[in-house]
């Protein structure tokens, strides 16, 4: 199964799926955990270039092709093989995430932006995707607490408000596969909200998460 987890700035991504990872690992599961854009040599070369706030002029149809490189190779080198050899693919980011920043976000043209997302990825969707919510300020505020803001942390807040949107109107338009959860929660709400949505789908046996509160 392929899962990918979404959100604006701040919302505790990171986070979540090493907990998910852990609890799946323990109730036997082969699982794999990536970044987007990284998790390889080449997305993790094209990464620095995206994040670095150096490169402020990048312009946002040279933006959404590097996304979309790093992602192709991600795709072909790492998810696709895992999936191959039936493990549990847990994913930071994936195509939504591209739709929400550089079509939400910069305003290019979803279906532009969309058609480049199957090309990259050869059609690959992820079985189920959670959102974790957040509001902007918020999720700035956490995300800034830890280190320098990157690139598109520096963006300005109504930037960020459109990503947001973004995301929730994915959520809105495909709600079989998308579950949205409120980041605002302790970490360990969080955490057993996202078991809520995954073990039906994976069969996972019921027991009470730890270490999360």
């Amino acid at each position: 199964m392929f899962i990918t987890f979404e959100g604006g700035e701040g919302v505790g991504k990171s986070t979540q799926i090493a907990l998910l990872a852990t609890r799946l690992r323990a109730a036997g599961f082969e699982v794999t955990t990536l970044r987007e854009p990284g998790s390889s040599t080449v997305s993790e070369a094209i990464r620095a270039i995206l994040l670095d706030p150096a490169h402020a002029g990048l312009s946002a149809r040279a933006e959404l092709l590097l996304y979309e490189a790093a992602r192709a190779q991600l795709t072909a080198e790492c998810v696709r093989p895992a999936l191959q050899a039936g493990g549990v693919v847990l994913c930071d980011r994936y195509c939504d995430s591209t739709t929400a920043y550089q079509g939400y976000g910069r305003g290019l043209a979803l279906s532009e932006v969309q058609a480049l997302n199957a090309v990259a990825t050869g059609g690959l969707v992820p079985d189920v995707t959670i959102v974790l919510d957040l509001p902007v300020a918020e999720g700035l505020r956490r995300a800034q607490a830890t280190a320098a803001p990157d690139r598109l942390e520096q963006e300005e807040s109504a930037f960020h408000e459109r990503v947001r949107a973004g995301f929730l109107a994915l959520a809105a338009a495909e709600p079989q596969r998308i579950q949205v959860i409120d980041a605002g929660q302790t970490r360990g709400d969080v955490a057993r909200a996202v078991m809520d949505v995954l073990t039906p789908l994976l069969d996972i046996p019921q027991k009470t998460t730890t270490g999360t509160a």
